[in-house]
């Protein structure tokens, strides 16, 4: 294989299977699910070669059809994008792999067109991780978009009304986004990343300069759910079908967060997002307030996935902290926070799909007893749900230990502050979870002579569902969701290596 075209062949599997898989899918339904497996493993192989070529010899570049940059479009693989790629297509292909019941029961006689899209949103999500044009990236970000406004649209009418605030205001965030690049076009006459940033290195002074980059952060803002932007989130989060929850919250977000990290690496100059626009500024502060906010209104959710919706409004923020912050360290953590939080955030939704397959309730009174009903589940809830509050030796310990670090080298204090505050509203809301599952009975109901433990959340334990009949699902829901928990571990244990070999030369 010629290494040099690896950057093309990590999409390009999932754009053409897309394709391919509802066609095929009409001539036989059950191939959608192994075909679209294939394309998703395919990219994670192109992904994880990318990676070793990038760390062995350099960043590498492939021009589109032959053109030449800056007149063609030219796809680029660094040490941050290689990385981010082999997150979302390792991710994506352990949730697709865990899904595949939840997507026979909610898809029905439509796999076909549902792979379809899966595969178009990871191609489009990929495409934004490589390319180095803007108004490429621009493409990608939609075709993903429509591609998540379609899959969460297959909610019912819940899914229907939440799917429509998502394209309403995903659609003024592509706008807005497009808008900014325009701007910068009219004032450098180039689209690629490289040449906006060798133009403005010269020359950066402009209002349209401006203009445009307080539009593309703003577009970015939306698709990442930052505070105050973050309205389509948890309805989204929530309402979606599980196959596509489990897959979207992980990596549909993060690859926003890479976007924005993109504009600070490779288009606009060093500091020019501090001091010509306060860009960086307005992430910091918005940042710290969606990580309080998001904290704040997880404690006070009774269904577990718009529990972790607004958990990952949270997370999402620390992420944006980390731009804000902007020295390298700060990028460090937030390249860190992006693999920890999609890695864990996909362990816990794996978690929840398998208990809502089960029991038929993602409420946390729902939860009475399955400690004992579905140990193995539950122990991978546990691992994600030790990651997302930061206890060492899990991954999530080690991406707030070097944000509150990066806040205090910079003098910002009220970063570790509120880093440290985080994980102990985290601990609340999901250690009550534990609890619940762990040292409650089924239905919440005491033993005999026990007066018992009030309910955890108000209003839960009444409707809760009987669970004494409910046991461990299939092994194929269940190993998946403990592979990811169990990666939360090991990608704690690695993160000196990630960090030293993968994110330091990158960033």
């Amino acid at each position: 294989m010629d290494m040099g075209q690896l950057p093309i062949l990590i999409p390009l599997p999932l754009f053409v299977m897309a394709l391919v898989v509802p066609l095929a899918a009409l001539a036989r339904p059950g191939a959608a699910f192994p075909l679209a497996l294939a394309a998703a493993a395919a990219s994670a192989t192109a992904s994880a070669l990318a990676l070793a070529a990038v760390l062995d010899g350099g960043p590498m570049s492939y021009a589109l059809g032959g053109w030449a940059p800056p007149l063609g479009i030219e796809y680029v693989v660094d040490h941050v994008a290689a990385y981010v790629s082999v997150v979302v297509t390792s991710v994506s292909l352990l949730v697709i792999v865990g899904t595949r019941r939840w997507a026979v029961r909610e898809a029905g006689d439509r796999l076909g067109p549902f792979y379809g899209l899966v595969l178009l949103l990871l191609a489009g999500l990929l495409g934004m991780v490589v390319t180095g044009d803007l108004f490429n990236l621009f493409v990608f970000l939609e075709i993903s978009s429509l591609a998540a406004y379609a899959l969460v649209f297959m909610g019912g009418r819940a899914g229907m009304v939440a799917g429509f605030r998502y394209l309403v205001l995903g659609t003024i965030g592509g706008a807005l986004y497009l808008l900014g690049v325009g701007f910068v076009y009219f004032a450098t006459g180039t689209l690629n990343m490289a040449d906006v940033a060798r133009i403005l290195e010269v020359d950066s002074s402009g209002r349209a300069v401006q203009a445009g980059a307080v539009l593309i952060f703003t577009g970015l803002g939306i698709k990442m759910a930052l505070v105050p932007l973050h309205l389509w989130l948890p309805d989204a989060y929530t309402h979606a079908p599980s196959s596509v929850s489990t897959l979207i919250a992980p990596v549909m977000t993060k690859v926003g967060a890479y976007a924005m990290l993109r504009m600070f690496l490779s288009v606009f100059p060093d500091g020019y997002l501090r001091d010509a626009v306060p860009v960086a500024d307005a992430l910091l502060v918005l940042g710290l307030a969606g990580i309080v906010l998001g904290s704040v209104a997880a404690m006070a959710q009774t269904d577990l996935r718009r529990m972790l919706a607004y958990s990952s409004i949270a997370n999402l923020a620390m992420i944006a902290v980390g731009l804000g912050i902007g020295t390298p360290l700060a990028l460090v953590a937030a390249l860190l926070h992006v693999m920890n939080h999609a890695v864990m955030k996909a362990a816990l939704f794996s978690a929840v799909a398998s208990v809502r397959l089960a029991t038929g309730s993602s409420s946390v009174g729902g939860l009475a007893g399955l400690g004992r009903r579905m140990p193995l589940t539950m122990a991978a809830f546990t691992l994600g749900a030790v990651s997302m509050v930061g206890i060492p030796p899990a991954a999530g310990f080690f991406s707030k230990w070097y944000m509150a670090q990066a806040g205090l080298q910079d003098g910002q204090w009220l970063v570790a502050v509120v880093v440290l505050g985080s994980s102990l509203m985290t601990a609340v809301y999901l250690f009550r979870v534990l609890e619940r599952a762990y040292f409650d009975p089924p239905n919440g109901h005491p033993p005999d002579g026990h007066l018992g433990r009030a309910p955890l959340v108000a209003g839960a334990a009444p409707d809760a569902p009987d669970v004494g009949a409910a046991g461990e699902s299939p092994a194929d829901v269940v190993l998946p969701a403990l592979a990811l928990g169990a990666a939360t571990i090991v990608l704690g244990v690695l993160n000196v290596a990630i960090v030293t070999n993968v994110l330091e030369p990158g960033v």
